[in-house]
C-alpha cells in the first residue's frame, strides 16, 4: 500500500491537529472513507525555539529464551548471538529540533521554519535461528518544513508550505544458515562459512510544496487557488549479503533499485457565508485536478540476475547452465535479503483524475444544523465515482449536543497496487521458492482470473454525543463502516505450469468485503487547586472488523486469502485500546502519568505459510496449533518537566516504564521470527528519555 507516512513531517512543526470524525469522501475524495486528519503547522513569529532529546531502550527482556534446539537466543543481560555483545540499553536515540518564526512585512505576514535532526540506533530482541536480527531498524534523518503567508493587498494573500526529508535506514533481513551439503544454499561458503544476516539499507527522500492565493471578493465570496506537489523516492541498498549464484566472485553489497511516487494537485475552491438565511448558510464548491506518476527503477545486474557456470547472467535458460556450488547445489540468484528490481520489473505509469464537489451547511436555528455534500470523481484508469454525505447536529440545554451522519465513500487503488511487481525468494518449509508478485495488469494475473483493480466503496453511519458542564467534557461517537471490494494482497498460488521461471505467484485484488463497528469515548476533567491544576483524561476506542465475504471467484478461497491473512486484517485495529492519564501542573512544574490498556490480539502464525492448506479439513487442523493469542496488557508512561526560566525547561520520562512486552511465543513460528510479534505495545520494551527545551 502507499499510505501516508507521518514520519515525513517534523513533529516540532505541528501547531495542532484537527480530526473530522465523519466519513468525508464527498468533500475530500479518495481515502476519506472514515474521516480526515488536518495537521496545522506553526505560524508564530517570536524567534528561535528548540529542544534536544536523548533516549534509549532497555534490553532486559527477562529470563533466557531458547529455540527448538535449546540454543540460547538471548539472556537477561541483553546478549544477542548475532554480534555477541552485551548491552543494558540499545536503540539509542538523539534528536535536535529547531523552530524559527519571523514577521513578513507589516500586514500580518509570517514565515516559520522547522528542522529536525534524528539519529536512532537499531534494537535487537530475541530471535530464532532464521531471524537473528529481530528488532527495530536504525534511522538517520534530517527534515525541514516551512510555512509562510504574505498579504499582497487588503483582500489577497499569498501562502506556501512544504519541506524535504532525507532518511537513511538500516534493517536486518531474515538470517541465512551456514552452507554445506545439507546446509543453506543461499550463503557463499568462502564469504559466510557460518551463515549471515543481510542488511536492507535504504535512502528515502520526501519532498512537498503547496503554494496558493486566497482572495476575498467584493460580493462576499472567498476564492482559494492552490497547487500542491509531493514526491517520495525509496532506494534500496543491500549490504552484508551475496548473490549465491556468483559463488566466491559475488560482491557483498548491491544497489537493488527502488521506486518513486509523485503527485501534482491543482485546486480551486469558493466559499461564502450568508448570515441572512435562517440562522446562517455556508456554501462551498470547487474542483480539483490530480496527476500521479509511479516508477520502479532497476538495480545493478548482480542484484537480480542468476548466473551460469561461466559467470554470466542467465538470459537464455535453454542454452546456459546454472552455476553449481561445491556442494552440488544450484543456488538462486539475486541479492539475499531483498532481490533487486530488474529491467523487467521497471514501471513508469501515470494517471489523472478530475473531481468536482459542492457542500452546504444550514443553521435552521442557532441550535439545529444540517449539512450535505456531493462529489464526482473521474479517474483515467478505472472510471468514475459519485459520493454523498448528509449530517446534522442538534444542541440541547445543559451543554448537551447530538450529531449524526450518513455518507458514502471510496478509496481509489493506488498506482503501486496496480503496477507493482517483483520476483523474490520466499521460504516455504525451509525451501527457497521463486515467487512472483505480479502486477494487476499482467498476463499472469489475467491467467489466474484476477480482475482489474477498481475502487473500494463504503457506507459510513455515525452518531455521537457531546456533553460539557463545568470542567467536565464527555464525547462519545459510534460508527459502522461497510467496505466493499477491499483491496488485499492474495496468498500464494502454484505457478510452476506457467513456464516463466517462478514456482509461486500472488496478486493485489479487490478480494474482501468488510464491516467495521466501533465507538470512541473521550472524557476530560480539570480541577483547580489554588495555584495548581489537576487534569484527568480518559480515551477509549472499541473496534471490531469482520470479513463479510471473500471474493475469490472460481479460485480456492484458502489459497486466495486464507486464515493467516484474514487474521492480520481483522486484528489490524485492536478490539479495544483505553488510555487513562493524570496531569498535575503548576506555574513551573508539570508531571503526568498515562496508562494504556490493550486488548488481546489473535493471529495465525507462520505454519500457515510453510504448510498451506488446500481443504477446509486441513485448515481446521491447523487452527489448533497455529493460533497465537497475545493476551491483553497495559503500559505505563511517566514524565516530569520543570520550567527553570520562561524559555528553558527540562523533562525526564519513560514510555512503557514497566518494560511490558506482548505475550511471548516460544514455538518458533512467529510471523516476524522473534520471541513475539510486535502487536500491542511493540517489541522494544521500556524507553527512557530526557529533553531540554529552549527559546530565544
Amino acid at each position: 500500500n502507499t499510505g501516508t507516512d507521518l514520519n515525513a513531517l517534523p513533529v516540532f512543526a505541528i501547531k495542532r491537529i484537527e480530526v473530522l470524525r465523519d466519513g468525508a469522501s464527498a468533500q475530500y475524495g479518495s481515502d476519506a472513507i472514515a474521516g480526515v486528519i488536518n495537521i496545522v503547522l506553526k505560524d508564530q513569529t517570536d524567534g528561535l525555539s528548540g529542544g534536544v532529546t536523548y533516549g534509549a531502550y532497555s534490553t532486559n527482556v527477562g529470563a533466557g529464551y531458547e529455540d527448538a534446539s535449546g540454543e540460547t537466543l538471548w539472556n537477561i543481560q541483553g546478549t544477542n548471538r548475532l554480534d555477541g555483545q552485551t548491552r543494558s540499553f540499545d536503540g539509542n536515540t538523539a534528536k535536535l529540533d529547531l523552530n524559527y518564526g519571523a514577521a513578513l512585512g507589516n500586514k500580518g505576514g509570517y514565515i516559520n521554519f522547522t528542522s529536525e535532526l534524528l539519529s536512532k540506533q537499531r534494537t535487537l530482541r530475541p530471535g530464532f535461528s532464521w531471524r537473528q536480527g529481530y528488532g527495530s531498524a536504525a534511522v538517520d534523518q534530517f527534515q525541514w518544513m516551512v510555512n509562510a503567508a504574505l498579504p499582497l493587498t487588503a483582500n489577497t494573500e499569498l501562502y506556501a508550505f512544504g519541506g524535504r526529508g532525507d532518511r537513511f535506514s538500516d534493517a536486518y533481513a531474515f538470517s541465512r544458515g551456514a552452507p554445506g551439503v545439507d546446509g543453506d544454499s543461499r550463503a557463499v561458503p568462502s564469504l559466510y562459512p557460518d551463515g549471515f544476516t543481510p542488511h536492507i539499507t535504504s535512502k528515502i527522500i520526501d519532498e512537498s510544496l503547496t503554494a496558493g492565493l486566497r482572495h476575498q471578493m467584493d460580493n462576499g465570496w472567498k476564492a482559494n487557488l492552490s497547487h500542491s506537489y509531493g514526491t517520495n523516492n525509496f532506494h534500496y541498498l543491500i549490504t552484508g549479503t551475496n548473490n549465491a549464484s556468483m559463488g566466491s566472485a559475488s560482491p557483498t553489497s548491491f544497489d537493488a533499485g527502488g521506486h518513486s511516487l509523485t503527485m501534482h494537485v491543482t485546486s480551486m475552491d469558493f466559499t461564502r457565508y450568508f448570515d441572512g438565511v435562517m440562522s446562517g448558510l455556508n456554501l462551498a464548491f470547487g474542483t480539483e485536478f490530480r496527476s500521479e506518476n509511479f516508477q520502479i527503477f532497476a538495480g545493478e545486474v548482480g542484484s537480480y540476475a542468476t548466473y551460469d557456470t561461466l559467470g554470466l547472467p542467465i538470459t537464455n535458460p535453454a542454452i546456459q547452465v546454472p552455476y553449481t556450488n561445491e556442494f552440488g547445489q544450484q543456488p538462486s540468484g539475486g541479492s539475499q535479503g531483498f532481490p533487486g528490481y530488474s529491467p523487467a520489473n521497471a514501471v513508469d505509469e501515470n494517471r489523472t483524475n478530475f473531481g468536482v464537489y459542492g457542500d452546504a451547511e444550514l443553521n435552521f436555528t442557532d441550535d439545529f444544523l444540517v449539512t450535505g455534500a456531493l462529489r464526482y470523481e473521474r479517474y483515467s484508469d478505472f472510471g468514475s465515482t459519485f459520493n454523498y454525505k448528509v449530517a446534522t447536529r442538534y444542541s440541547l440545554p445543559m451543554g448537551l449536543s447530538l450529531r449524526a451522519s450518513v455518507s458514502s465513500g471510496f478509496r481509489a487503488p493506488s498506482l503501486a497496487q496496480i503496477h507493482y511487481n517483483l520476483v523474490f525468494n520466499n521460504i516455504v518449509a525451509g525451501t527457497s521458492v521463486r515467487t512472483l508478485l505480479a502486477s494487476n495488469t499482467s498476463t499472469v494475473a489475467k491467467s489466474f482470473g484476477i480482475d482489474p483493480l477498481k475502487q473500494e466503496t463504503a457506507q459510513n453511519y455515525a452518531a455521537g454525543v457531546t456533553y460539557k458542564v463545568g470542567n467536565l467534557t464527555v464525547t462519545v461517537d459510534g460508527y459502522l463502516i461497510n467496505v466493499k471490494d477491499r483491496i488485499i494482497l492474495t496468498d500464494y498460488f502454484d505457478a510452476t505450469s506457467l513456464g516463466i521461471g517462478v514456482e509461486a505467484a500472488q496478486f493485489f485484488a479487490n478480494g474482501v468485503d468488510t464491516r467495521t463497528t466501533g465507538a470512541d469515548i473521550i472524557l476530560n476533567y480539570k480541577l483547580g487547586l489554588g495555584s495548581s491544576n489537576l487534569s484527568f483524561d480518559v480515551a477509549g476506542n472499541f473496534n471490531n472488523t469482520e470479513i463479510l465475504a471473500i471474493n475469490s471467484g472460481s479460485l480456492n478461497p484458502l489459497t486466495f486469502f486464507g486464515p493467516f491473512s484474514q487474521a492480520y486484517l481483522e486484528a489490524a485495529a485492536p478490539d479495544y485500546k483505553i488510555t487513562g492519564g493524570i496531569t498535575y501542573s503548576t506555574e513551573k512544574l508539570r508531571a503526568s502519568a498515562m496508562w494504556t490498556q490493550y486488548s488481546q490480539v489473535i493471529l495465525q502464525d507462520f505454519q500457515w505459510v510453510d504448510s498451506p492448506p488446500t481443504t477446509q479439513a486441513e485448515a481446521d487442523a491447523l487452527f489448533a496449533v497455529a493460533t497465537d493469542v497475545y493476551e491483553g496488557a497495559g503500559t505505563l508512561d511517566l514524565s516530569v518537566s520543570y520550567q527553570f526560566r520562561p524559555k528553558f525547561n527540562f523533562t525526564v520520562g519513560a514510555n512503557n516504564v514497566l518494560n511490558t512486552y506482548p505475550t511471548p511465543q516460544f514455538d518458533g513460528w512467529t510471523d516476524q521470527g522473534g520471541f513475539n510479534d510486535s502487536v500491542q505495545m511493540g517489541s522494544d520494551g521500556a524507553y527512557f528519555f530526557a529533553r531540554v527545551g529552549f527559546g530565544f
